[in-house]
């Protein structure tokens, strides 16, 4: 990726992984994050997740949340050498929709075999999060020597249309 990172460029790491930690606040204030499993679809991160869980109780609350996209990094050849992790992160909008009202094809891509099955996703919500404004990236574009320099591996780009 060149120096002049893109939404575009962000977009299609996004795509190409699919775990990222939610943070959210509960109805007191305080402060929660989760690991979440995720797909991308039309621009827009999808969380599979039971109705009962607290993520769900929480964003439902509160619908503002942030989402960290970890991207593992290391030196080929030389898997020892701790690297850390490359990020994106945003701040966008979440909507908590429940299972059997979203398109099924949105279904099978979360749930695979298990969308076939109304009673199960009866019971299932997912979490629709759309960013807003800009990612903040480290490390996303940049090689493993200038991510040592955080002026170098920090990007603030526009989310995009």
């Amino acid at each position: 990726m060149p120096a002049g990172l893109t939404s575009e460029q962000v977009w299609e790491v996004i795509g190409k992984h699919n775990f990222g930690v939610l943070g959210m606040v509960t109805a007191k204030g305080e402060a929660r994050t989760v690991g979440i499993v995720y797909i991308l679809d039309e621009r827009r991160l999808y969380i599979g997740t039971w109705t009962e869980m607290w993520k769900v109780r929480h964003v439902a609350q509160n619908p503002s949340v942030s989402l960290t996209i970890p991207i593992h990094k290391h030196v080929p050849l030389m898997p020892w050498i701790k690297v850390p992790a490359a990020t994106i992160t945003f701040c966008g909008r979440a909507d908590v929709l429940a299972a059997l009202d979203v398109p099924r094809t949105l279904l099978e891509k979360l749930y695979h075999g298990v969308a076939e099955d109304r009673e199960k996703m009866a019971h299932y919500s997912l979490i629709e999060v759309t960013p807003e404004k800009e990612f903040l990236t480290y490390g996303i574009g940049v090689s493993l020597l200038e991510m040592r320099d955080p002026l170098k591996a920090r990007k603030r780009v526009p989310v995009g249309a």
